[in-house]
C-alpha cells in the first residue's frame, strides 16, 4: 500500500515475521542484495549500518555510487543520502512477536519509485515469511 502524507510517500507491508528479523534484513549491508532491485552490491564501513556509517552500492548497470546513513534510531527508522541525494527511509513498525509493518518513505517527486518499493517489499515477505 502507498500512502502519502504531505509531501512524502509511504510504501509499506504488514510482515508475518519478527520485528528483529526484519531489521536485521533492513540493516545488514550483506543482505540488501537479496531485497532491494536497485543494489546489485554494497561495500560498507560496517555490516549493519549506524549512523554515519559510509559505502557504495552497485547499481543494475555496474556503476558504484557512494552512501551515508544520516539518521538511525534501532529497530525503528533509518535514512541515508544516494551520491549526495536524500534518498528513502527505512522505518519499521512493531506490532507484536511475530508480526511488523515495513515501510520505504521517499519524497512525493520520487513516485515512480514507489513500483521499486513494492517489489522490496514482496522479496522482504517472501524471505520473512518463508
Amino acid at each position: 500500500m502507498a500512502k502519502r502524507c504531505s509531501s512524502i510517500i509511504s510504501v509499506k507491508r504488514e510482515l508475518k515475521a519478527s520485528p528483529e528479523s526484519a531489521w536485521d534484513l533492513l540493516t545488514d549491508t550483506t543482505k540488501w542484495r537479496w531485497w532491494g532491485p536497485t543494489v546489485q552490491g554494497v561495500t560498507c564501513s560496517d555490516q549493519y549500518i549506524r549512523k554515519g556509517s559510509l559505502g557504495k552500492v552497485c547499481t543494475p548497470i555496474g556503476l558504484w555510487v557512494p552512501f551515508s546513513i544520516t539518521e538511525y534510531e534501532h529497530e525503528s527508522y533509518w535514512t541515508w543520502k544516494v551520491a549526495g541525494i536524500q534518498a528513502t527511509g527505512h522505518r519499521l513498525i512493531r506490532l507484536n512477536t511475530n508480526s511488523c509493518i515495513v515501510a520505504f518513505e521517499l519524497p512525493l517527486s520520487w513516485l515512480p519509485y514507489v513500483v521499486i518499493c513494492r517489489i522490496a517489499l514482496k522479496r522482504m515477505a517472501k524471505l520473512l515469511e518463508a
